[in-house]
């Protein structure tokens, strides 16, 4: 998903909801993300343009709660419980993902193919 600065920015999302896993004290989503408006975009591996600094899936554990609720390596975080992700840093990202009080975790995320679904439909 590419954008053009000072452009409404439109993609087509999809709701993921993740059941935390408790494990004693931790709560475990079982997912990595990466990128933010802190790191270099052109390390980052799924974005397109080089350029996006938004906050991207980066591992899904075999069998965790992320991978059973659909949530995909390469998916990006468009909001996480109702908060926007597209303009946070790296560890605001985390600290909204992993708060301690909540036990479900409800994000939208946006990821390539879904926008070329919803397109293909339409013809």
């Amino acid at each position: 998903m590419s954008f053009i600065p000072g452009e409404p920015v439109t993609a087509v999302v999809q709701r993921i909801e993740i059941q935390k896993l408790r494990q004693g004290e931790n709560l475990i989503l079982g997912f990595s993300i990466g990128g933010g408006i802190d790191q270099d975009p052109g390390q980052n591996p799924f974005s397109e343009d080089k350029t996006d600094k938004g906050i991207y899936v980066t591992r899904v554990t075999p069998g965790g709660p992320a991978e059973v609720a659909d949530l995909r390596m390469g998916d990006k975080i468009m909001q996480v419980n109702g908060w926007d992700m597209t303009m946070v840093t790296h560890d605001q990202a985390r600290k909204r993902l992993t708060k301690k009080n909540e036990d479900v975790v409800r994000l939208l995320v946006t990821r390539q193919g879904l926008e070329s679904a919803v397109r293909n439909a339409r013809m």
